[in-house]
């Protein structure tokens, strides 16, 4: 790197005999030196993919051949069954027609997840990876607070446990991470977030499945 000022002899006679010449210093920024490990998508990823997907088409074509599929019997037009249950991937929103009006559990709620699945991956946490409480901000800790408790208040007030129940645990268990409890300090808050969500839907999914019996009451599975 040049220093700022640098003196410099002239041998010209006819200018001036010494001049001073102002350099700017090198502002490039540093580039750090790492060496990542690059694989290429084919044959690394592909390959493997394709083995996981054979093994499940066997495991799915063994499963069709030694057990027999729990249908009912033939659907007639003039009698409705009770409950009349939606397929399973649709029964978390089924659930959610129990606690909260159609308008809110069929079309806001699943408006905002949306919505939030297309934001989340632009936001900057993504951009850095980082533990959750690794990098300490003043601000953090009492906006998650807020978030967390908001939550669960609002989804108790329409006794929606399903979901307040595993929000507050969830949100006890960030702040144990905060509290050196070390398998939970690596964890990113996109994880959590994407856990809480995964958590959300096989609660609502489970008891939609097992524990709704006619008119959408709660039953037991073995009764």
């Amino acid at each position: 790197m040049s220093s700022p000022i640098e003196i410099i002899e002239s041998n010209d006679p006819v200018a001036v005999p010494w001049r001073v010449a102002l350099v700017r210093p090198d502002g490039r920024p540093a580039v750090r030196e790492t060496e990542e490990k690059y694989l290429m998508t084919f044959p690394h990823l592909i390959v493997r993919e394709i083995i996981l997907f054979q093994l499940v088409v066997i495991a799915l074509s063994l499963a069709a051949i030694l057990f027999d599929a729990p249908l009912e019997s033939i659907a007639n037009p003039v009698e409705t069954p009770n409950p009349a249950k939606a397929p399973w991937y649709f029964l978390g929103l089924q659930e959610l027609l129990h606690y909260f009006p159609p308008v809110v559990a069929g079309v806001l709620l699943p408006t905002l997840v949306g919505i939030a699945l297309v934001v989340i991956p632009y936001a900057r946490i993504n951009l850095e990876g980082v533990p959750l409480w690794q990098t300490p901000s003043r601000w953090k800790a009492p906006a998650l607070a807020a978030v967390i408790v908001l939550l669960t208040v609002g989804f108790a007030l329409f006794r929606c446990w399903p979901i307040a129940i595993p929000t507050a645990i969830l949100g006890a268990a960030m702040f144990a991470a905060r509290w050196q409890v070390r398998w939970l300090q690596r964890v990113t808050l996109p994880e959590w977030i994407m856990t809480w969500f995964v958590v959300i839907a096989t609660v609502l999914t489970v008891i939609g499945t097992f524990f709704r019996g006619p008119g959408w009451s709660w039953v037991w599975p073995w009764q």
